[in-house]
């Protein structure tokens, strides 16, 4: 009546939002909400804070234009500097504790993306509809800044070289070749190693769809179809028996070998995933081991691709072959939301 909105935007929201919330609170004989319940109350009022922010964007697109450029910004960063960083590792470590030094890598991956979560609880964020989150940025920036301090003060990239091929002497290990002075000197890879180059890549690229493709509905799944959540305490027991269990798998792939301890954690990541067509509610144990099982077998099956692709390096083009490793994960990843989200839609 008033002109602000539309009889017909009135009209959506009501059919959309408000009678399906009701509708859920109405069925439900809890005084609290059950967690399938709750998943789909958030879910539609999630639906309408993003109706409200359409609104504001479309009369005025300048913020997501900004935030845009600054993600673009950020994503090109983080890129730049994510290749070199981790193919340091293959240039200071001799080939049989690479697997083990690689599984170090995950590992402090793994404790960056836990502090990551406690500097979002810490800082408030997501307790409502809007949050500043300026002091997370600075926070992380803070971290971030001085990671490269103690990186630039300790790790003397030269000097390691050198220990490392000292190493490669000592153990008669063959010595990788050093960067020739003409490009037309450098040598090219096999027909049979760039078929490998082309099959790891080709795995990898499968694998990052297949596990992000799961992971990204486990959210969904477990509150709307088996009323769980995932920072239930057995969840949280899962995780954290995984990541124990990086440095352990590691050691393991030294003494099993790379393809063998890669096709273990598919073995491991089929059984687990097959499993979950099997389960019902009431399950939060058998759940959780489920979905530790899937994260040992992703863990044997991380901490030896991303080795087994610079293997095929001559040494002195490991930054390449990092480059392409995450090209291929960073590809999947980026096609696997738009493919399994039509597809959960669709089916």
């Amino acid at each position: 009546n008033a002109g602000k909105i539309s009889a017909n935007t009135l009209s959506a929201w009501e059919r959309n939002i408000k009678d399906p919330i009701i509708h859920i609170l109405n069925s439900s004989s809890q005084s609290h909400l059950s967690t399938r319940d709750l998943s789909l109350v958030r879910d539609l009022y999630y639906r309408y804070l993003s109706d409200r922010a359409w609104e504001v964007t479309s009369s005025d697109p300048s913020n997501l234009i900004l935030f845009g450029v600054i993600l673009f910004a950020a994503l090109v960063s983080m890129s730049i500097f994510r290749s070199p960083a981790v193919a340091l590792m293959p240039d200071v470590t001799i080939k049989p504790l690479r697997s083990k030094a690689n599984a170090i890598i995950t590992l402090m991956g793994a404790i960056g993306g836990i502090l990551a979560v406690y500097i979002i609880m810490v800082s408030g964020l997501n307790r409502h509809a809007y949050d500043h989150h300026a002091m997370v940025y600075i926070t992380v920036g803070i971290i971030m800044f001085l990671t490269l301090g103690l990186f630039l003060w300790k790790v003397r990239e030269p000097m390691l070289v050198e220990e490392k091929r000292a190493l490669d002497k000592a153990y008669g290990f063959a010595p990788e070749m050093q960067l020739p002075r003409s490009k037309k000197k450098r040598s090219e890879l096999t027909f049979k190693r760039r078929l490998s180059l082309y099959f790891l890549l080709g795995s990898v690229f499968l694998l990052f769809m297949g596990y992000n493709a799961v992971m990204s509905k486990i959210a969904d799944y477990l509150p709307k179809q088996l009323s769980l959540n995932f920072f239930d305490y057995q969840f949280i027991i899962a995780q954290a028996i995984v990541v124990a269990a990086i440095l352990p798998l590691g050691i393991l792939s030294m003494h099993l070998g790379r393809k063998k301890t890669v096709v273990l954690g598919m073995i491991c990541m089929i059984i687990a995933m097959g499993s979950v067509y099997f389960l019902i509610e009431g399950q939060p144990w058998l759940t959780a081991s489920i979905i530790a099982l899937a994260g040992l077998g992703w863990t044997m099956i991380g901490i030896n691709t991303y080795v087994m692709v610079v293997e095929l390096s001559k040494g002195y083009d490991v930054g390449r072959y990092t480059g392409y490793y995450y090209a291929a994960s960073m590809s999947a990843q980026i096609i696997t939301p738009i493919l399994s989200g039509s597809l959960m839609d669709r089916y």
